[in-house]
Formats: C-alpha cells, structure tokens, sequence
C-alpha cells in the first residue's frame, strides 16, 4: 500500500517550510505567486491529496450545506416544484463550485426542533432557508445559537438577517397594474398560505395596485392556498362562485396558475379573452404553456449563487448584506392587450 502523501513530503521537495507550503495549497496571498506555483506543481507531481477529514475535523465543520424549504399546515408543496427544483439546481452547482455538499429537507415552520438537528449537532456548517413565516420560530432560533444561515424572498421591514430575493410587493404591484391597463376591473387573487412572507408581501402588492387604480378590494376575490396546481385549480372554482364576473386572477406562482387556466378551460371560460391569468416567478414551463403565461420574472438561478457566495463569505467570518434582485414582467398570450375588453 503506498504511503499518503503529507505537506512535509511537498516541503522537503520544493525547500520550504511545511507552513509556506499550506498557504500556498490554500492561495494565500501573502506568499509569492512564483512560490504558489513552484509548490503546486510539486504537490500535483506528488499526486498529493488533501485529507479533508482531517482538516474538517480540525476547522469543526461538515463541508456540508443545508437547503431548507419551510412548510405551513399540510401543505403538499414538494421539491419537485418547479420554482424549487431551478434554485436547488443552481444552488448546488454553486457549491460544488466550492467543494461543499447539499443536504436538502422539508422543514415545519411552526417547530425550531430542527435547528437543533442541524445546528447543534453540527450536521451543517450553514443553512439557506427557500421562504419563511411573517412570525418564524425558526429564524429566532437560528439566531440565538448564532447559525450562519441566508434566506430566500423579500426583504421585510425590522429584518435582522441577511436574505436575497426580489420585491415582491412591488412584482405583485407590477402583475395587478397590467391587468388594470388592459381593461380588467374584477381582479382575484390566489396565494399561499397567508402567513407565509412570500404570500404576505405579494398580497400586499395586489391591495396596493387596486387602491392606485380606484378599484374596490373586496375579500371575496381573494383566496389563500397552497402553492400547486391542484389547490390553484380548487380555489378559481370557489372565487368564479363568489365571483361571477371575474375577468382576471393574480396567481402567486406560475405553477398554481398552471391549475388555474386549466380549471378555467374545464368552466368554459377562454383564457385570455373571458379571463386574463398572471403568474410570477417565470419558471421554464411559463413559456411552453399554453396559452402561454405572463409572469413576474424572478433571476432565480442568480440569486441561489448568490445566496451561497454570501453564506460562505458568513461562515468564513465576513459581514453580508442583504441583496434585492431585480424583477421584471413577462407579458405572454394568457394577458395580451389586445384580448381586453
């Protein structure tokens, strides 16, 4: 069996001591670029290998990073998600980029049992949390044991934490004035759980949109669910019972809008012409659909990168701040204009 080759090896080779050598593996750049190099070489020669356990052990970390997806009541919103399987995808690219691990789960956001799973056991070295409540126990108790951890979505007021999102009242904002400048006037409303942030600020938009316009808010156009087709689906059947005359929805994702122009066709109402539908987050399937689908645009695989290069910075003892992406409205065939009436 060969014997594993150790810094010492390396150092003895290129003349220099086994610290110079460490920097140099690791680019330091307090040692000379001709040194890093010389040393380099020598260890890639030596078919050198960094014993990762050894240095995990003593750094205390996993290499391991947790991609955490909070969950309210029963809900059946899985990571097959579209929207979540596009910032998974990206989010792990990015670390493998920095030679971390994944380890992806659902959480309830009602508990903090978890935190002490993952943080004081020590099962991760960072979490990035995909959504959170308006009042999450979680983040409290991230915070009190001093987690690094990024969240997903908007940026609220009073936050204490670093997250990377869009706005997203202004994206609802946005979604609801299109629907007013091309004719709508009986505008509803589908989101997720209400007390779900994401839900919370879009929501927010929407009121704010008709307020602007003049138009009368009216808590029967609006309906609170879970963030798949079906439950989309299930709601514009209840919202077309309270509210015959509906012209357009605001849907809080394209995927539960996917279930809404669907049940919309099954009551004989034609999507756009009956019935105007706006999605948000611009996932893939958005311009496939068909009629395909007008849409808040998120930058979703640049913001799970980005959320990764900010964590890491965190666990590496830099101080991050809070980043808010640029969104963007897509109009598509399920609102154009010139099916208004």
């Amino acid at each position: 069996m060969t014997n594993r080759v150790t810094i010492s090896d390396i150092a003895r080779a290129a003349g220099v001591s086994p610290s110079t050598v460490s920097r140099a593996l690791n680019n330091h750049t307090g040692i000379p670029e001709s040194t890093r190099q010389k040393i380099q070489e020598i260890a890639a020669q030596l078919n050198y290998r960094l014993d990762v356990r050894a240095r995990n052990f003593r750094l205390q970390r996993s290499q391991t990073i947790a991609t955490l997806f909070p969950y309210q009541n029963a809900s059946h919103r899985q990571i097959s998600d579209p929207f979540y399987l596009e910032i998974v995808g990206a989010i792990t690219d990015e670390l493998d980029q920095h030679g971390y691990d994944a380890l992806i789960a659902r959480v309830h956001v009602e508990s903090d049992d978890w935190c002490s799973r993952y943080v004081l056991d020590k099962r991760v070295d960072g979490i990035l949390l995909i959504d959170r409540a308006v009042e999450d126990n979680g983040i409290r108790r991230l915070q009190s044991l001093g987690a690094n951890f990024v969240v997903w979505g908007a940026e609220i007021a009073g936050q204490d934490y670093v997250s990377v999102g869009c706005d997203g009242e202004a994206g609802a904002r946005d979604a609801v004035r299109h629907l007013i400048e091309i004719g709508r006037r009986r505008i509803g409303f589908i989101g997720g759980f209400e007390h779900m942030v994401e839900t919370d600020v879009r929501r927010r938009g929407y009121l704010l949109a008709l307020e602007e316009a003049g138009l009368p808010i009216d808590d029967q156009s609006m309906l609170f669910t879970d963030f798949t087709p079906e439950a989309g689906g299930q709601s514009v059947r209840a919202l077309l019972e309270r509210v015959p005359d509906l012209d357009a929805i605001f849907a809080c994702s394209d995927y539960m809008a996917v279930g809404v122009m669907e049940v919309l066709r099954q009551c004989g109402r034609s999507v756009p012409d009956d019935v105007s539908v706006v999605g948000y987050d611009d996932i893939p399937l958005a311009a496939y659909y068909s009629p395909r689908l007008t849409t808040i645009h998120q930058p979703i695989q640049a913001g799970g990168r980005l959320m990764v290069q900010k964590l890491l910075a965190m666990i590496e003892g830099e101080v991050v701040p809070s980043s808010v992406l640029p969104h963007r409205l897509i109009v598509r065939d399920s609102s154009r204009a010139e099916h208004s009436r």
